[in-house]
């Protein structure tokens, strides 16, 4: 198992870890997820640590709730040897005050959060959305006491736009409070719009990326071709609130996945997974599992290298012209570089 520094801080993560989404699969969005209970999810875990992935990612709002309970009892008595991440600001009950990330929701948040998961501490907080209702300092101010009380080490945001992350961080800077560390956000071979702003921010700023939904929703697991019928979770609506890809591009894609993966002799998840190890700023993919057979499959994907050929094919197939002013601002590359990647 590889390891890499989360952005600028001292902490050191596998390059892979686990997505518990499918942990708990209450309601009818998580049921379409899975829906691992205690003993699948002990066992996940044994073959996770077995393979030196230490690290757990979840949500309050996954199952509601559910999901950090299963975590919790699967690492019970075992909490010192992993890593787990969690997060807040969605909606957690019928109450004005039950979401967003006001000091008042965001410590009734962590305290859920701990005693869900049965443990004191939180290693990586995140902020699961942006909330424009409450001053960023509030929310730094807060994340900071909870940082200072012991009960979260590090902390990061999800879902931010550009702007909202480096607001944050001026305001980090200019009050002395912790910043984020990490941004954890969606980014695939069919959707490489986080290169735009984000990952040069990330670069610039030194915050660490971990990557959710690696597969694009389901579509690169290999199970949707040109000429095929759609099967699986995306058939039964389990990519619901995914974002819309056009067919003739996604299909371009996968064939030139079809092509490394009969070079490599890997599956087509695989190569989507090594493809975005290479890329800049990413520290961590957080891959999901329902099943060992699904966990191995991803843990496949370590150990090996795409030739600096393939992703050249691979990168050809999944580019894509730049919204503005990205594309204008190419023009003056000489002056304003941008990553390599584009």
């Amino acid at each position: 198992m590889e390891y890499r520094q989360l952005g600028r801080s001292g902490l050191k993560v596998p390059v892979l870890s686990l997505g518990t989404g499918t942990f708990g699969g209450v309601g009818d969005m998580f049921k379409k997820w899975g829906s691992t209970d205690i003993a699948e999810a002990t066992r996940l875990v044994d073959i996770c640590l077995e393979s030196g992935l230490n690290f757990f990612d979840t949500a309050n709002m996954y199952s509601g709730g559910a999901s950090e309970e299963v975590l919790g009892q699967a690492i019970k008595g075992r909490r010192n040897d992993v890593l787990v991440s969690t997060k807040a600001a969605f909606t957690m009950g019928q109450g004005p005050n039950d979401k967003g990330t006001s000091r008042f929701h965001l410590i009734k948040a962590c305290e859920d959060s701990l005693r869900r998961l049965g443990t004191d501490h939180i290693d990586l907080y995140f902020m699961h959305g942006f909330d424009a209702l409450t001053p960023v300092e509030e929310t730094l101010r807060a994340l900071d006491d909870l940082i200072t009380a012991g009960k979260i080490r590090y902390i990061g945001c999800s879902n931010f736009s550009g702007w909202h992350l480096m607001k944050s961080l001026a305001t980090s800077e200019r009050y002395g409070l912790a910043r984020y560390v990490s941004y954890q956000g969606y980014y695939s071979l069919i959707g490489r719009d986080y290169e735009w702003e984000l990952m040069p921010l990330a670069l610039d700023q030194g915050v660490g990326t971990m990557v959710w939904s690696p597969l694009g929703w389901g579509r690169l697991t290999g199970k949707i071709r040109r000429g095929e019928n759609q099967s699986g979770r995306i058939a039964q609506g389990g990519a619901v609130g995914g974002p819309p890809v056009d067919d003739e591009y996604l299909y371009t894609v996968v064939d030139a996945l079809d092509e490394v993966a009969q070079e490599t002799g890997k599956t087509i998840p695989q190569i989507a997974l090594n493809w975005l190890l290479q890329r800049p700023s990413v520290n961590n993919i957080v891959v999901g599992a329902r099943n060992e057979e699904q966990l191995r499959q991803n843990l496949g994907a370590l150990g090996w290298s795409l030739s600096a050929e393939q992703i050249a094919k691979l990168d050809a197939a999944s580019r894509r012209t730049p919204t503005y002013p990205y594309w204008h601002q190419m023009d003056f590359n000489d002056r304003n570089p941008k990553p390599t990647v584009w």
